[in-house]
């Protein structure tokens, strides 16, 4: 069954408690209460959220809402310490953004790899009775409790949905392409942000994922709003690369330069910071036509880049564009 992706969340955290001080004295021969020896308590354990480049999605945190800290351990006699609660690190993916729930506050955003931020603080160690012992008071009773944990509400936002985005024309077969290299485990979601559906699809190999995103509203008047506009290419904007999906059943190389220039255009009036992207041009539809290889080295010589030919119906070319992107990504996420 097909899992859903998501790229929002929410979740409480709670920091852990100080542990509480000794009340404790020691004890000798023929001293029947000796002075006070009572240990502090251990700090609470502190919430770490930390940027993992091996997320790709919040799914994890819409099954698991509750994430606890360690309580510190209580002092002990002897002036022994009690033993800190250990820390919580949360791992999210690379372009989390996180705020708090209540008011929407901004209070993270993790954007580069390992980047750690702590949320919330564990509470301090009470005192033992050792740190309470004055001229005036020789038998300390009185140790401290501890401070208790911070409890927070927090919603968490992925900014960066995709690795790979796809783009093209609506008759490019981008729909086609996703099914096809997400092979037998499919991952289709429909996000809450939009009112058309894009579709994200996962490869999954051993060693790692990679998440690519059909972009169905990227058309002709894009930047102007028509279609899916705005509202979804904002969250495409971190992602690393674009395939641009070109439509190879008609068109000579002039022409497919003309159709790629074009949705270009869009991508540079919506925004230079997604026309920036490094591209990877692949031509569709290679069972539709007998000289589309000769077509597509013509078209790579014109755009002076690498060009791919594939097609989703057979799945001609699927399996070197699929290593082709598990190579690009990590190359171009690195720089």
């Amino acid at each position: 069954m097909a899992g859903m992706l998501k790229d929002e969340a929410e979740i409480i955290v709670r920091s852990g408690n100080g542990g509480p001080g000794a009340a404790t004295f020691y004890r000798e021969k023929f001293i029947p209460e000796g002075g006070p020896d009572g240990g502090d308590g251990g700090t609470g354990g502190d919430v770490i959220f930390v940027a993992s480049p091996h997320l790709n999605t919040l799914s994890l945190f819409n099954r698991r809402r509750h994430w606890k800290a360690k309580h510190g351990d209580p002092g002990k006699g002897s002036k022994c310490f009690g033993k800190d609660g250990e820390d919580l690190i949360v791992k999210v993916p690379c372009g989390t953004i996180i705020r708090l729930a209540d008011t929407g506050e901004i209070i993270a955003d993790l954007t580069e790899i390992d980047q750690k931020v702590t949320i919330a603080a564990g509470g301090k160690g009470g005192k033992g009775n050792v740190r309470f012992k004055s001229s005036t008071n020789q038998t300390p009773r009185q140790f401290g409790p501890g401070e208790p944990g911070i409890e927070m509400k927090l919603k968490l936002d992925l900014k960066l949905i995709a690795d790979v985005g796809i783009i093209g024309f609506p008759n490019a077969g981008k729909s086609t392409l996703l099914s096809r290299l997400s092979k037998a485990r499919p991952k289709i979601a429909p996000y809450p942000f939009t009112t058309l559906e894009p579709q994200l699809g996962v490869i999954e190999r051993v060693d790692r994922t990679l998440v690519l995103a059909d972009i169905p509203g990227l058309i002709e008047g894009a930047a102007e709003g028509v279609g899916l506009g705005h509202t979804f290419l904002r969250h495409v904007e971190r992602c690393p690369m674009l395939v641009h999906l070109v439509d190879g059943s008609d068109g000579d190389v002039a022409e497919l330069a003309r159709r790629i220039a074009v949705l270009n255009e869009e991508l540079r009036r919506f925004s230079p910071l997604l026309a920036e992207k490094p591209q990877l041009v692949v031509i569709n539809k290679a069972d539709t036509r007998e000289d589309l290889a000769e077509v597509a080295a013509g078209l790579a010589k014109r755009l002076k880049q690498e060009v791919r030919l594939i097609s989703g119906v057979s799945g001609e070319g699927l399996p070197e564009l699929e290593n082709r992107l598990l190579e690009l990504v990590p190359t171009i996420k690195e720089t």
